[in-house]
């Protein structure tokens, strides 16, 4: 992959390496550390890669001095932004977004934010950084805000006004920090992407996989690995629901998604009301504090797990101790985490039987793998 930002851009570590080197070296990193894996013999699946510029969705960090605009990705081990003005791991419309971005960017830091202090005072300020989430829907881009400078009506007015000269931006929100409450300031349509051929609509700063490339390759390794298996499934940490939509598929199928986030979870129950979708049930439920017990666990016959990267031990250990699930499959963005759980279901009587690599990330040091567990009888 050419980038102009290789020798100075944070985001890829192993632009260097040609691709074939590249794709041993993960292989071999990531082959050794599920090694360490109790069990002693591991099949590994053909190895998948997802190819550059294929990332739907990114974040981007901007600051604004002296009438200029930064707008990029953190430089190596540095805080110092690298301008970018192209990413060839996005999308084509992505980068297309970036110019439009750019405006939007620098009308709002050069409109001043007045505020009244003491005695009748008034405070002019700007806002001089932050950052940005850029999102590919099926149908339009979604762009999210997020400084903790408040917005005023001049800025609310060259929101709008960006939202409506862009024909590719469907909406746009703010928020003031990486975990707040997202406002909705313009909005043409309402973003989704579909997924089993259904409209899944996405909240603003939702978390989506990255690329739909990755997101298929995931499901599609889990639906291999779920086989002609049916019945009671638990999909844990379910997010928007990208493994219960197309199990709902199968009518004999009985889903009950879970997850924490209440954000995410309302989008969900709406897309299924929409949809129609009767054979899945939301449970909102914090598995790290909370996890399924032996009494849940016995009405359940399969279980998804894709947890983020602390992984899911404490689940883990509920699955193994019960011992009444007769497959998990586990998707994992952490390999290390992975191994840890893995032995604790290994040692409750499980074996994995493959686990797929799946690059997603590609010329990064993220690793992420589908796995299926069988109970040895």
């Amino acid at each position: 992959m050419k980038c102009p930002y290789s020798n100075i851009c944070g985001g890829c570590t192993f632009l260097e390496l040609e691709e074939k080197e590249y794709q041993t070296q993960k292989v071999s990193e990531f082959k050794k550390i599920i090694s360490q894996c109790s069990q002693k013999e591991i099949a590994f699946a053909n190895p998948i890669f997802i190819p550059e510029g294929t990332r739907r969705r990114a974040s981007l960090a901007f600051t604004y001095a002296k009438k200029k605009l930064i707008l990029g990705f953190n430089e190596k081990a540095s805080k110092n932004l690298v301008d970018v003005e192209y990413c060839p791991q996005l999308t084509e419309k992505l980068n297309q977004t970036l110019p439009a971005v750019r405006e939007l960017l620098s009308e709002l830091c050069q409109t001043p934010i007045t505020e009244r202090i003491k005695k009748g005072k008034i405070k002019t300020s700007f806002i001089s950084q932050g950052d940005i989430s850029i999102c590919e829907a099926d149908n339009g881009i979604d762009i999210v805000l997020e400084f903790s400078e408040n917005l005023e009506l001049q800025h609310k007015l060259i929101i709008s006004e960006i939202s409506q000269k862009y024909a590719d931006i469907i909406r746009l929100s703010h928020r003031k920090s990486a975990f707040g409450q997202c406002e909705t300031l313009a909005e043409k349509a309402k973003p989704f992407i579909k997924i089993a051929d259904i409209n899944v609509y996405i909240s603003a700063g939702t978390f989506l996989q990255a690329s739909k490339q990755g997101e298929t390759a995931l499901l599609d390794t889990a639906n291999k690995y779920l086989g002609s298996d049916s019945g009671r499934i638990a999909d844990l940490f379910c997010g928007i629901g990208t493994f219960s939509y197309p199990l709902s598929l199968n009518k004999n199928n009985k889903i009950t998604a879970i997850d924490s986030s209440a954000e995410l979870l309302e989008g969900f129950k709406t897309s299924i009301n929409k949809n129609m979708i009767s054979n899945i049930e939301i449970l909102q439920k914090n598995l790290f504090k909370y996890p399924l017990d032996e009494a849940e666990l016995k009405n359940i016959d399969i279980i998804f797990l894709d947890p983020p990267r602390a992984g899911a031990l404490e689940q883990a250990r509920k699955i193994s101790e019960t011992g009444s699930i007769r497959k998990v499959i586990y998707v994992s963005c952490n390999p290390n985490s992975f191994v840890r759980d893995a032995d604790v279901l290994i040692a409750g009587g499980y074996k994995i039987d493959e686990i797929t690599f799946v690059d997603q990330f590609t010329f990064s040091t993220h690793f992420e793998s589908v796995a299926v567990f069988t109970k040895i009888n």
